[in-house]
């Protein structure tokens, strides 16, 4: 049996394993164990506070310092409203594509890793080789942040991440992060007909929203040349305002949901810090002016940081020898490698599939994806021993 062949064959199992991000992944998480356990790798299930999800945390090789770190995440998202021309969750191939939610995203790369396990469990007999694969990625990276406080607090951890999201096997060293927040206004009701009487929270709801639109201009501004990448600055992002009953009821609360993407950590102070100042000074004074009970409160509802380029980084520059490319990319999108990043480890992105099929109905892996990503495990396994 080929390497392809059998990672065609675990990529089904694993399709066919629904872990949608409100759902357990337990089932698919003990799969990938017992393969993992069956190559003679080290495995622990870190399960959440619910007990329905867990991380796996697994090595090869010696119980030390350093190695590299191969990471994925085991959810994805819903199915519901899209339509597939095929059962999602049932490996269909066609044309050299096979198709299934998370394929690309990122089942693919967990399946390449599992069918590698042969050569990377020889290559490991002097230097460890970690696997990590999470839960909740894709609603604020919650096991990823479950785990690096675990990795932490450890004496030993891995010097390198690869996380295999799907970049077309292109090298990344470079995203933004994704900090989302949900901010609630309370005011005062009242009949439409008397503005005066009440506090309307939409009305301080939007004034907060024509805040964070001119911080977004000023981030623009911020980032002097030599300090971008692509895309080249922070960005804020609206995403819902809730609030409001009728024509002519003053609004007493209201909810607004909005996100920031930072390319830098500063960035994110920069705007956190502009938000607090315009909130205490001027928003919610005039607010109790009016009616001692308004107020605003807000939701963290994750802080996810971004990859920060650096000129040394030894993930990407193994990802250089393992695939021959001689430049890293940046991308807009999120992965957990950043949080690896803050405790210490260098990391880099490179994993089968297009970002563009990901998230959307007939989502796909290539076999020819597929076979690139193998090739370049098999090259770290010879490497790497």
């Amino acid at each position: 049996m080929t390497d392809l062949t059998r990672c065609r064959g675990i990529l089904r199992d694993l399709v066919a394993f629904d872990t949608v991000s409100s759902r357990s992944n337990l089932a698919a998480t003990g799969y990938i164990a017992d393969r993992l356990e069956a190559a003679g790798a080290r495995v622990e299930l870190l399960p959440d506070e619910s007990g329905s999800k867990a991380n796996l945390f697994a090595t090869l090789g010696p119980d030390r310092d350093g190695g590299l770190m191969l990471s994925g995440h085991t959810d994805v998202v819903p199915v519901a409203d899209q339509d597939w021309s095929s059962d999602p969750f049932t490996l269909t191939e066609r044309d050299g594509r096979l198709y299934g939610r998370g394929t690309c995203d990122m089942k693919g790369f967990i399946a390449a890793c599992l069918a590698s396990l042969d050569t990377l469990a020889a290559a490991a007999r002097d230097r460890p080789i970690h696997f990590a694969f999470t839960h909740d990625e894709e609603v604020g990276c919650l096991g990823a942040r479950r785990l690096v406080e675990v990795l932490r607090h450890r004496g030993t951890r891995p010097a390198m991440a690869l996380i295999g999201e799907p970049t077309g096997m292109r090298v990344i060293d470079g995203h933004k992060g994704c900090c989302e927040y949900s901010v609630t206004f309370t005011g005062r009701a009242g009949h439409g007909s008397a503005p005066g009487h009440g506090v309307n929270a939409i009305e301080y709801a939007t004034r907060y929203v024509a805040r964070l639109l001119e911080l977004r201009e000023a981030l623009i501004a911020r980032r002097p040349d030599g300090s971008r990448f692509d895309p080249p600055h922070t960005t804020i992002n609206i995403g819902a305002l809730h609030g409001g009953h009728a024509h002519n009821v003053i609004a007493g609360e209201a909810r607004l949901d909005w996100e920031m993407r930072p390319v830098v950590p500063e960035d994110t102070d920069f705007v956190n810090g502009a938000l607090a100042e315009f909130v205490g000074s001027e928003l919610l004074p005039q607010m109790r002016r009016a009616a001692a009970e308004a107020g605003i409160r807000t939701e963290v509802i994750g802080e996810v940081a971004g990859l920060v380029p650096r000129a040394e980084n030894a993930a990407r520059d193994l990802l250089f020898r393992l695939t021959g490319a001689d430049c890293a990319g940046r991308v807009p999108f999120g992965t957990e490698a950043g949080l690896f990043q803050q405790i210490g480890m260098s990391a880099a992105i490179c994993g089968p599939g297009s970002i563009d099929q990901a998230h959307k109905p007939d989502e796909y892996v290539s076999l020819d994806q597929l076979a690139q990503a193998i090739g370049m495990l098999k090259r770290l396994g010879a490497r790497h021993g």
